[in-house]
């Protein structure tokens, strides 16, 4: 048989019919070579020295003398390991390369910066007006594992301690999602809960309002089409608004619009306000039953700020950016987006702004009776000094708090409530009676009327960072936990 003359197979035939030494096999005994070996010891002196009886006792061999003595099935020449030797030559080489490669500084920001960098441009919708062909963009994804984020082994202990940073974990874990060909939202809201890093969130929040598909092939595709859509909108409304029918609404809409968040000069800019205008306009014609109320113009600010720092530069704060210096093209696909993605999140609270908004008064009612399940003492100080509900939580339920927090902290909020099934509906409510709840002792040091409304119309949150959002997140997130599946709590409450 051929295979009977393979190399490996060589061996055993060899021993079969020579000496070849086997492991554990007993091996002749050359007297000649013994009687020389004792004649040598007994004339050294030192080898006599201690020896009982004035016999000579064999000197013990060195370590280096054994292993130059001893065969062993190893030490065969013929015996095929070329292809071992060949594998661990390569590992060598890529060792080597390893070691020549410039790492990081310590402190782990070189590496953030360049995952950012990575990131920003796998995760960036394909598309926008800034896209690459499709096989550009695929190149990324499959070079994903050669990015500084990720794990290399490495001889260097220096390497071996130094992770990345929270963040740039984070951006990594997003990244996977995101760059995925098919993201799983259910992962990506879990993610998300918890804040999204601004790199990702433009693409993130499209996600997870259903404005474009979880299958990235398909994504381009979709924002093309949808914003085209818009555009026909404008072409199809927009020149309505001065009919007799509409002019009242499109002269509310102008009114409201100036007045938002005057401290942020971006809604200051006259190209900004055209395009709330617009945006306002058209979902007032597509939305007939409920038109445009006040209170939806807040809504829009923060996904068009979002989309803003998606196309700007990392370091400029897109609250005071300039958009005349942004291209016409890019500033169309920011306006569009926004009004898509500012009706899918309208579509799951859209009783708030119908007529009689009974969806606010259903959440009002929610909200007294959660606190008197809460903080009986806060709720009783509030009955006693005729401070109705609807006084000043109103405003909470109709803009979602955008007028009582900074703009960077609403964002920061927004992040959870996408991730929540229910988030503007259900989990607002939740967040409103924490915020209760944790100004709950300087509300009750207010005596009068007056003192509670001025308090709670103007509550101490301008100065508010992302570091008390969460912390009332994750009170809210509590009481979500302990009522939302003891709904009987609430109603015993309401027929009592």
């Amino acid at each position: 048989m051929a295979s009977s003359d393979s190399p490996r197979q060589s061996f055993w035939k060899k021993g079969e019919r020579s000496n070849t030494k086997l492991p554990g096999r007993p091996q002749q005994v050359h007297t000649h070579s013994l009687d020389t070996e004792l004649h040598t010891m007994t004339q050294t002196p030192s080898a006599m020295a201690g020896a009982p009886g004035g016999v000579a006792r064999p000197r013990s061999k060195t370590f280096e003398e054994y292993s130059k003595e001893t065969d062993d099935i190893w030490d065969d020449k013929e015996e095929a390991f070329s292809d071992l030797s060949t594998e661990m030559a390569s590992l060598e080489v890529d060792k080597r390369r390893a070691r020549g490669r410039p790492r990081a500084d310590s402190k782990g920001k070189g590496k953030s910066a360049e995952l950012k960098a990575f990131f920003v441009d796998v995760v960036k919708n394909r598309g926008s007006p800034r896209s690459r062909p499709r096989s550009q963009s695929d190149k990324p994804r499959k070079a994903f594992a050669d990015q500084p984020g990720s794990r290399e082994r490495s001889d260097s202990p220096t390497d071996f301690f130094d992770p990345p940073d929270r963040e740039t974990m984070r951006l990594q874990k997003f990244g996977k999602l995101l760059a995925g060909p098919n993201t799983d939202l259910d992962e990506l809201r879990k993610l998300s809960w918890s804040g999204i890093p601004s790199p990702v969130r433009a693409t993130t929040w499209q996600l997870l309002c259903g404005y474009v598909p979880a299958n990235i092939d398909r994504r381009e595709e979709t924002l093309q089409r949808k914003r085209q859509e818009y555009y026909n909108f404008i072409d199809q409304y927009y020149g309505n608004r001065s009919d007799p029918q509409h002019i009242d609404t499109f002269r509310q809409i102008s009114i409201d619009v100036p007045r938002m968040n005057p401290e942020i000069p971006l809604f200051q800019q006259k190209i900004v306000q055209e395009c709330f205008q617009r945006v306002l306009f058209i979902w007032s014609m597509r939305h007939p039953a409920s038109g445009y109320v006040q209170g939806i113009n807040d809504l829009i600010t923060p996904f068009f700020v979002v989309f803003l720092s998606y196309y700007i530069s990392g370091d400029k704060n897109p609250e005071t950016y300039d958009l005349t210096k942004l291209p016409e093209g890019t500033l169309k696909c920011i306006e569009a987006d926004s009004f898509w993605c500012m009706q899918k999140m309208l579509e799951g609270i859209q009783d708030n702004y119908t007529l009689a908004q009974p969806g606010i008064q259903t959440k009002l009612l929610a909200l007294k009776d959660l606190m008197k399940r809460l903080d009986e003492s806060l709720s009783v100080h509030l009955t006693r000094n005729s401070v109705e509900y609807i006084q000043f939580a109103f405003r909470w339920m109709n803009n979602l708090l955008l007028r009582e927090f900074p703009l960077r902290c609403v964002i920061r909020l927004w992040d959870s409530y996408l991730s929540e099934r229910d988030g503007f509906a259900n989990f607002h409510v939740y967040v409103c009676a924490a915020l209760l709840a944790h100004f709950s002792t300087k509300i009750k040091a207010q005596k009068e009327f007056q003192d509670i409304m001025v308090f709670l119309q103007n509550l101490p949150t301008t100065k508010w960072r992302d570091s008390e959002i969460e912390l009332l997140l994750a009170e809210a997130y509590k009481l979500k936990f302990m009522f939302a599946d003891a709904p009987g709590h609430l109603t015993v409450l309401r027929t009592s």
